[in-house]
């Protein structure tokens, strides 16, 4: 509905992982480095985690965007709410690995030799897992920690990434004969406040718009309405631009996202921010 009016050429504030909206603040850009070390090193397995809402799944798609089909063989697994037995098979599947019957030794054989041939050839076999919190079978852990057993004398055969929320440390922690093996490790944090203004700027780019859209008054309130959440900070500037474009508005103040903060959207979860 406020597209044209803006001069946007596309929505700025979606809640989808699109990669040309990654914004490398601080904590992104080490996370992503994290990852891409771990990978590029051989290290075996990396855990990424973070609150809900700051932007793991945006910050794993720039990472797998580094990952070229040439030089990695990438397999994703979005939905880990397997039983043992069938997650290995997802695992498989996602190889690209096709599988005759269901006898463990024989799936595990074939895994084997697609890793080794992998390697042969100067390509990486990467397991991402998005969220791994959702793992709800122990097993599937056990499953995950022994794929690390597929080595050379000098190497890992495989990387392994998990991606979850904070709950995905609190499970592997429990398991430290896992945990110990995750050589990688980091946690995302919501945005700090001086890094708002430069978030909504560089997704108002990405969508078409040069200008200042939001002055420095509303970006102060939406850090402090949103707390840094980038998912938040998305959904209040999405409708600060609707609100804005109903009432005619130039630019987005400070009292459009006070008004929209308070006027029972997200009722309960935005901090009420005075005026002055």
């Amino acid at each position: 509905m406020y597209i044209d009016y803006w001069g946007l050429t596309s929505p700025p504030f979606e809640n989808v992982p699109d990669p040309k909206f990654y914004f490398p603040s601080s904590q992104h850009e080490e996370g992503l480095h994290r990852l891409l070390y771990a990978v590029t090193q051989r290290k075996g397995a990396a855990m990424l985690t973070g609150e809900v809402g700051c932007g793991k799944t945006l910050l794993s798609r720039e990472f797998l965007n580094n990952l070229h089909s040439d030089r990695f063989n990438v397999a994703m697994i979005t939905n880990p709410s397997f039983p043992a037995q069938q997650f290995f098979h997802e695992v498989l599947y996602q190889f690209g690995i096709g599988t005759t019957g269901n006898r463990k030794v024989s799936m595990l054989h074939r895994f084997n030799e697609h890793l080794l041939q992998n390697d042969e050839r100067k390509i990486q076999s990467v397991l991402v897992v998005d969220e791994a919190q959702a793992i709800v079978d122990d097993q599937v852990l056990e499953e995950l920690r022994l794929l690390l057993n597929f080595q050379r004398n000098d190497r890992f055969l495989l990387t392994l990434v998990l991606l979850g929320q904070p709950e995905l440390r609190e499970k592997l922690w429990a398991l430290p004969q896992f945990a110990q093996r995750i050589g990688i490790q980091y946690h995302l944090m919501p945005l700090e406040e001086t890094e708002v203004d430069r978030y909504v700027t560089s997704r108002l780019r990405a969508a078409g718009r040069a200008d200042e859209l939001f002055d420095q008054e509303a970006t102060q309130a939406i850090a402090k309405c949103s707390r840094g959440i980038p998912r938040v900070i998305n959904n209040l500037c999405d409708l600060c631009l609707l609100s804005g474009r109903l009432a005619k508005a130039n630019r987005i103040d400070a009292d459009l996202v006070h008004m929209v903060a308070r006027n029972g959207y997200f009722a309960g979860y935005f901090t009420t921010v005075a005026h002055g």
